[in-house]
């Protein structure tokens, strides 16, 4: 006996046709990239649980919603600003609605962030930034478009990637300190491929100018409180490093706060470097020096390619890369004699 439909969900759809809650509202919108097979449990799982499409399920049969997902993994995070700032301009420009995700706080009231946009029957989804949620995005991937912006995970068929040359920033920021007189020098490195290229942008400088890159190495992770425990790990050592490149200005904020309460003074006798170049490096009493990873550039280009791809899902992959700049401002220097 099917059961009343004002009872059923889409959730309790999902569970009998043993599909994602993403997968049922796709099938409600009619979307042509659902395979026949998947198609024809879920409906036949809506037959046995007796479940209706209320009123805004069929507004979502129509073939597009004119939303965009954008999913990030932090809202707090400045380094976000800029790049959504440049990828609005061109959604809002192509009549498309960006509808925001904070994943990080979805999952902390126990929601899939991702189902919680594909639930919503948005066109397509733009990544910003690393997110845990690579499993999700993969399953997405196969129904709908998906653009990364800023990062280079998950690997994703027919997904268009945005990013800023991080390798290439990782030696300017290296090289900057190593031209200042810098030889002890640490890394405070982040997570993903983005953190990988810094990373290695890292070693290459060192190494040309024949220092080791592993001596200082920390794992300085992407918040300010990991940037403030890895610098004092650095700070306790017999000889500490006299200049620290930190994996994004968040964590570099934190490193600045712990050389204050360690009593180190930057920079005279610590040199600091972030990477971003976000509102924080600009404000006037912290005035860090950071690398610029062309975020406006990157969210402009993200949103062009999911622009692009909304016309032709299946066109092959591309990748841009934005040029990165330093800006010097305060918190590096000289090492002490």
């Amino acid at each position: 006996m099917a059961e009343r439909s004002d009872t059923v969900t889409i959730r309790d759809v999902a569970e009998r046709a043993g599909v994602s809650k993403s997968l049922v509202s796709l099938v409600l919108r009619g979307d042509p990239h659902v395979s026949d097979q998947r198609r024809r449990a879920v409906i036949e799982a809506m037959a046995e649980l007796g479940y209706r499409p209320n009123r805004a399920a069929r507004t979502l049969s129509s073939s597009r919603s004119g939303a965009v997902g954008v999913l990030l993994n932090d809202l707090r995070n400045p380094w976000f600003v800029d790049l959504l700032e440049g990828l609005t301009s061109i959604l809002q420009a192509a009549d498309l609605t960006p509808v925001l995700s904070d994943s990080a706080t979805v999952r902390l009231v126990g929601g899939d962030p991702v189902d919680s946009l594909t639930g919503l029957g948005v066109d397509g989804i733009v990544v910003v930034g690393t997110t845990p949620d690579g499993p999700a995005l993969t399953e997405a991937a196969a129904l709908l478009p998906i653009v990364l912006a800023g990062t280079r995970n998950p690997p994703l068929p027919y997904a268009d990637v945005a990013v800023d040359d991080d390798e290439a920033g990782g030696r300017l920021a290296t090289d900057h300190l190593i031209t200042l007189g810098h030889r002890r020098i640490a890394h405070l490195w982040g997570p993903g491929d983005v953190g990988g290229l810094r990373r290695d942008g890292f070693r290459t400088a060192m190494r040309a100018a024949g220092l080791d890159p592993e001596r200082y190495a920390e794992a300085g992770g992407m918040s300010e409180e990991s940037g403030y425990a890895a610098t004092r790990r650095l700070l306790a050592l017999d000889e500490p490093p006299t200049a620290i490149f930190a994996f994004n200005d968040i964590s570099a904020v934190g490193a600045l706060s712990a050389a204050a309460d360690a009593g180190v003074k930057v920079p005279a006798q610590l040199s600091l470097v972030g990477y971003d170049n976000t509102y924080l490096a600009r404000v006037r009493h912290i005035s860090l020096t950071s690398v610029d990873n062309g975020n406006y550039a990157v969210g402009v280009q993200a949103g062009r390619f999911l622009v692009d791809r909304l016309e032709d899902p299946h066109r092959p992959a591309r990748t841009a890369r934005v040029a990165t700049s330093l800006h010097v401002r305060s918190t590096t220097a000289p090492p002490r004699s």
